[in-house]
């Protein structure tokens, strides 16, 4: 299996576009979350996934370029996952790139992609890094995941804690330096 990590632009955001639902319901079983009355992952009364997609269309804006990094994630040539990257002004705690989403597709999972995709994209970033997950029971695999792949990418320079954040409760938040 050959994972491969391409940013994307206007042109195939609709891939990225046709993964976040399945994305957002697989969220769903970690963070308790409901459709709306739509059947739609939004807080909102959003009524269709064409409307979700507007809600995420910055990072595709020309504003936003060399400041937000959609990638797609493909095994094979096949679309496989995403993974959205955030600079400053869209990073927590000052540090300079900030893994805003990542998502490995089921049928790719425990094949070694999510590690080799995670590892591409902090190799296409260098500087001081924050990755967050949840914190609970419900995402055992996320925290073994990202504390598998950080310790094996840094050789355990990192540094790893629980924290509460402003906008969005507890998380277990990774840093680390890959200058």
């Amino acid at each position: 299996m050959k994972t491969t990590i391409e940013l994307t632009d206007q042109t195939t955001k609709f891939i990225v576009n046709n993964i976040y639902p399945l994305y957002l319901h697989d969220l769903s079983g970690i963070w308790g979350w409901k459709p709306n009355k739509y059947g739609v992952y939004e807080e909102s009364d959003i009524p269709t996934l064409t409307e979700q997609n507007k809600v995420f269309d910055v990072w595709w804006e020309d504003a936003h370029t060399n400041i937000l990094f959609p990638y797609l994630i493909r095994v094979d040539g096949i679309p496989a996952g995403l993974a959205f990257v955030a600079t400053p002004p869209y990073t927590p705690h000052g540090t300079d790139y900030y893994m805003n989403e990542f998502f490995v597709l089921q049928p790719f999972r425990a094949h070694g992609v999510a590690q080799s995709a995670a590892n591409q994209v902090f190799d296409s970033h260098r500087g001081s890094w924050e990755v967050q997950t949840n914190p609970t029971h419900t995402n055992l695999r996320a925290q073994a995941f990202w504390t598998k792949t950080i310790q094996q990418y840094t050789s355990g320079a990192y540094h790893k804690e629980v924290k509460r954040t402003n906008d969005d409760g507890d998380k277990l938040i990774f840093s680390f330096q890959n200058k």
